[in-house]
């Protein structure tokens, strides 16, 4: 195996009580050639003191501070761009990898035709006892890239946060969309949900091949100040949906009408949330896009795979009822 260098990306704010254990996680890795770039995004608690203390422990860690918040996502990306690695590997300031995630991870990326390699995942409850685990797709291996982009967009159990994955340095820089151009002015640079995902979708887009590490090396934490527990659900669906149909509208126009499936049904399950976001027409999640038929085989399927297919089924026959009823009455 190659020794190439592993840069270690971790963005922070305000996150004095959380840093110093994920920065170790980091510091513990049995891969040795690594280096840890953190950047503060301005933060005003202890964050930045802590910081300075780890980074007098071990010169692997260079620290950097911005001189105003610049927003989350900006700050991913002077993350990537102060590194110096082959490879980048993202790790929230919240999150934690298991010692060995850059030694098991890393050799699949000496394949040319990997683009990225993602681990299992355990989200635990921060204070609790709480652990679920996620991104468990099969064997450890090596898969196709066109099944990743077909599972993220459509099948829910593949990984969108790059927290438990490692890429190429370059495809992080090239990859990660500081914002993405949308129709109803949502801004992602702010947000933040869809670009972490759409880093996976951009790569997959330009590599034959992924792989899979069927091990529980990141942990996610779950508290009442990461973007996930702060969002709720509709709004996380609903921004990655309009991420997600950026790709597609740009990228694979093949799957124009799968899309349009899965965002007739998103608006229906989220519709309070669509309507508060201007997300409750298909239209909306386009740019120029003006393809807007559903797969109906593909609506099928999912209606019979959700409970909630039953209430759309319900509301469908009585539409049609009433249609034929006022046309009876004329």
């Amino acid at each position: 195996m190659k020794n190439s260098l592993v840069s270690i990306l971790i963005p922070v704010y305000n996150r004095e009580r959380l840093i110093e254990q994920t920065v170790r996680s980091a510091m513990n890795q049995t891969y040795k050639n690594i280096e840890i770039i953190i950047v503060d995004n301005k933060s005003t608690d202890n964050t930045w003191e802590i910081l300075e203390r780890l980074s007098k422990e071990d010169n692997r860690i260079k620290i950097f501070q911005n001189e105003t918040n610049i927003g989350p996502v900006r700050n991913w990306r002077r993350c990537i761009e102060e590194a110096s690695g082959e490879f980048g590997k993202i790790l929230w300031s919240d999150d934690l990898i298991s010692p060995d995630f850059i030694e098991k991870t890393v050799p699949f990326m000496e394949d040319p035709d990997v683009g990225f390699v993602f681990t299992g995942t355990e989200i635990f409850v921060d204070g609790t006892n709480e652990k679920i685990l996620y991104y468990f797709i099969g064997q450890t291996g090596i898969y196709k890239s066109s099944e990743y982009i077909k599972g993220v967009l459509f099948n829910g159990n593949y990984a969108v946060s790059p927290g438990c994955a490692i890429f190429r340095l370059k495809d992080l820089k090239n990859n990660l969309k500081v914002d993405i151009p949308n129709k109803v002015n949502s801004d992602f640079s702010m947000h933040a949900i869809g670009n972490d995902m759409l880093i996976f979708l951009l790569t997959a887009h330009q590599y034959k091949n992924f792989a899979f590490v069927n091990q529980k090396l990141s942990f996610f934490r779950s508290h009442k100040d990461s973007i996930t527990i702060k969002s709720n659900i509709g709004k996380l669906v609903l921004y990655r949906t309009l991420a997600g149909a950026y790709f597609v509208e740009n990228f694979r126009k093949d799957l124009i009408k799968k899309m349009n499936t899965k965002i007739w049904l998103d608006i229906r399950i989220f519709s309070k949330e669509a309507k508060k976001y201007n997300l409750d027409k298909i239209k909306n999640y386009y740019l120029h896009n003006s393809d807007f038929n559903i797969d109906i085989i593909y609506l099928a399927y999912l209606l019979n795979k959700n409970d909630f297919g039953k209430i759309i089924i319900g509301k469908i026959i009585n539409k049609i009822h009433n249609k034929i009823m006022r046309r009876w009455r004329e």
